[in-house]
């Protein structure tokens, strides 16, 4: 524990850990990459595909020791019981802090199989790490905005051939899909300008979710619902770094996701479309009252 160190030396000091950690897990995953590239044969592409999680996981439990070392964060988690290594799982969760994403993979790194988000495009261009998200088959999306595919309908239908082509990679190897299903972090600004009916969430975005349903829905039997509340404030990066994140608390509740579901086109059936928001919407108005709740029983501390 380095709790005797001030905050900016701590910082520095975890901060210097994660680019040597990363640079150096980095190494062995590129090479793994370009194996994959030379070797098309399904056997050799399944193999290294587990390798290359191995790889991730490494160095996400490196980031698990650096977080421990710089403090002793308050853990209060409850719902991990009855998930599995080998069983695959769409993933979702509140957004409040780039926090959120290490937080996930803190509690549940080799516990379910490795979390896969859906990314930006534009993220690939990342230093290291956009390298990293690519050769760990991480799907890269480019979402048309309504008034750009009424000027342009030949793109329309793009999203979901996009995510039938990205998760058809996964169907060799158990998987955690992840979709932050706010679609952005939560700041009071957004809140207002959204007229959002939560006090404590964004409105949820259903289409990315249905789009991986219908895509791989038959290896997505439960939905690992995540809730995560800071009593003391939504941290920046930089407070994880430097030690200042004293209190976490996370639920996870796993949900049979509807069968009905199941082989229907978001886009294009318009009941489909009506009763899975509905169902998404249920969603989150229990993560709402289970929001208020964690609120109350974990206040801010004095």
């Amino acid at each position: 524990m380095l709790n005797f160190l001030p905050h900016a030396l701590r910082g520095s000091l975890a901060g210097l850990l994660l680019v040597i950690s990363t640079l150096c897990w980095c190494l062995p995953l590129l090479s793994m990459s370009l194996l994959k590239l030379v070797l098309p044969f399904s056997a050799a592409q399944s193999a290294l595909s587990k390798l290359m999680s191995l790889i991730a996981e490494g160095w996400i439990a490196c980031n698990k020791g650096w977080m421990n070392l710089v403090q002793r964060t308050g853990w209060q988690v409850q719902g991990l019981e009855g998930l599995h290594y080998d069983h695959s799982y769409l993933v979702t969760s509140n957004h409040q802090s780039w926090v959120d994403i290490l937080v996930l993979q803190y509690q549940l790194n080799r516990r379910i199989p490795l979390l896969r988000f859906f990314l930006k495009q534009e993220l690939i261009w990342v230093p290291v790490i956009g390298l990293c998200w690519w050769a760990l088959d991480f799907p890269f999306m480019k979402r048309y905005s309504k008034a750009y595919l009424a000027k342009h309908p030949e793109k329309k239908g793009q999203d979901l051939a996009t995510t039938r082509k990205a998760c058809a990679k996964f169907k060799r190897i158990p998987v955690s899909v992840f979709n932050f299903l706010e679609g952005t972090r939560f700041t009071r600004a957004k809140h207002d300008e959204q007229q959002s009916p939560f006090p404590h969430l964004l409105k949820p975005k259903a289409g990315g979710i249905a789009f991986v349903l219908d895509a791989m829905g038959e290896q997505l039997r439960t939905l690992v619902n995540v809730t995560i509340h800071y009593p003391d404030g939504s941290p920046t990066f930089w407070c994880l770094l430097s030690g200042r994140l004293k209190r976490v608390v996370v639920r996870f509740e796993e949900l049979e996701i509807p069968r009905q579901f199941i082989g229907k086109s978001y886009d294009q059936d318009e009941g489909y479309r009506a009763e899975f928001q509905q169902w998404v919407n249920q969603l989150w108005e229990r993560k709402e009252q289970l929001l208020a709740q964690l609120h109350r029983e974990y206040p801010a501390s004095a």
